[in-house]
């Protein structure tokens, strides 16, 4: 039972959070999954949702055992709980950034609990030429900020990336006054948990397009061509976890050996000394 224990501590170890994570453009709706459901509820009324603005505030539960909480008024109206006892929340604002854990019951007793992340992406301008894109999170960032410039590069005064915000200058008006200016300016964000990646015009409040993550795309345009497959995160924790596992398996065999290597032992000395 011990080397269970120590095994069941190493591979969680190994295998890290499993705290899921999801990116949304302000103002769009978005889905939290549920990564546990109890199977045959009425009303998602074994579930439960909590959610936590930053590591040092409280919990709050939004949703009690499938019913919404009403007290909540800044977010109530926005809730609804999918059939799948999914969250759903209308109209996403910076204020929705946070934790959400969805939490499942069997007989007024917790059983389990999954956690997700909800990012938020906001695209701003504090005058004609200098443009803003910052990502709203839980925690440390986690998200690779980028601005993609589709027209000439000699447009850009300047861009500069900062922790999960890329600000982007022009050189002139008649630069942003371009009758195609606003089908040419993008931000680019990365989940680096997720490794989900989007492409948000600057101008229009439509939903982000998803991209792959092959390249690394910067301010002027230009694509890295360098293969990045096994830096995305899916890849990384596959290829950790499968270390992991093998040094796992090599620690098992070796204590198994030697213990039966000393049971043997002793068996041997209590047979010489009868």
């Amino acid at each position: 039972m011990s080397l269970s224990v120590i095994l069941m501590l190493l591979f969680t170890a190994v295998t890290g959070d499993d705290t899921a994570s999801l990116t949304v453009r302000h103002g769009h709706d978005v889905t939290l999954p549920c990564g546990n459901v109890i199977k045959d509820q009425q009303k998602c009324d074994s579930t439960s949702w909590l959610f936590s603005r930053d590591s040092g505030s409280t919990a709050v539960e939004l949703v009690t055992l499938g019913n919404i909480n009403k007290n909540e008024k800044a977010k109530a109206k926005r809730l609804n709980v999918a059939e799948d006892c999914s969250l759903v929340i209308k109209s996403v604002t910076r204020e929705d950034v946070g934790r959400y854990t969805c939490r499942q019951f069997r007989s007024g007793e917790q059983v389990s609990e999954a956690r997700v992340l909800l990012n938020v992406i906001n695209n701003t301008s504090d005058d004609a030429f200098r443009f803003y894109c910052s990502v709203f999170r839980y925690g440390d960032c986690a998200h690779t900020v980028q601005w993609y410039y589709k027209g000439d590069e000699t447009d850009i005064s300047q861009h500069q990336q900062l922790i999960c915000t890329a600000t982007v200058s022009f050189k002139s008006l008649h630069v942003v006054q371009k009758s195609n200016f606003n089908e040419l300016l993008f931000c680019k964000v990365t989940d680096n948990k997720s490794g989900q990646t989007l492409l948000c015009n600057a101008f229009s409040k439509s939903s982000c397009e998803k991209t792959g993550t092959s390249g690394s795309t910067s301010a002027g345009g230009k694509e890295k061509t360098e293969d990045e497959t096994l830096k995305k995160p899916g890849w990384i924790r596959f290829i950790i976890v499968s270390v992991g596992l093998a040094v796992l398996i090599i620690i098992f065999v070796t204590i198994s050996v030697w213990v039966r290597t000393k049971e043997n032992k002793t068996q041997t000395d209590h047979n010489a000394v009868s």
